[in-house]
């Protein structure tokens, strides 16, 4: 039977879960709990919360909040990166906080409903932000328009120097 603190953990995950777009899934063997402190604040100044949780009792809140994905990763001491909006910032910031903790090794990560292996939250880390990203579509896609732009203007533009030229010429002779 389970206890009324068990019901609450388990409910207080699935608000985690439900609130985050990204979860960031590590092991934490070996760190002291002022590491684990450390990581935390860090963290904090992203907006990325990061608990040590109980395997079980995140499963339970993961497969009833939909996100089953995650159970596959809560394996062995775990700690989890909560955090919401751009999961590249996210990643990075869970990479930098745990970089210098060289026990600490990221699992893998879930991004909505889609688990992710180490090597793509490692690639993930090294994306720009989203805004960048948009800023190089957006360049991407304006390039070719003014390139377009300045080949329909250059025979207007080559007529006008041509007539300007002439008529230069023309009041130097006269």
């Amino acid at each position: 039977m389970p206890t009324e603190a068990k019901r609450e953990a388990v409910a207080e995950l699935k608000e985690e879960l439900s609130n985050s777009t990204a979860m960031i899934v590590s092991e934490y063997r070996g760190l002291k709990v002022s590491e684990i402190a450390e990581i935390r604040r860090s963290l904090r100044k992203s907006d990325v919360t990061y608990r040590v949780v109980k395997n079980r009792l995140m499963r339970i809140a993961a497969n009833e909040s939909g996100h089953d994905a995650l159970s596959p990763l809560l394996e062995g001491p775990s700690a989890i990166a909560f955090g919401s909006g751009d999961e590249a910032t996210i990643a990075k910031a869970v990479l930098d906080a745990t970089r210098p903790y060289k026990i600490v090794k990221v699992k893998g990560a879930v991004l909505g409903n889609r688990a992710i292996d180490v090597d793509g939250v490692t690639r993930l880390a090294t994306l720009p932000p989203r805004e960048v990203l948009l800023a190089q579509i957006a360049g991407a896609i304006a390039a070719p328009m003014a390139t377009v732009a300045g080949l329909f203007d250059a025979p207007l533009r080559d007529l006008a120097g041509g007539i300007g030229a002439l008529a230069d010429q023309r009041s130097a002779s006269a």
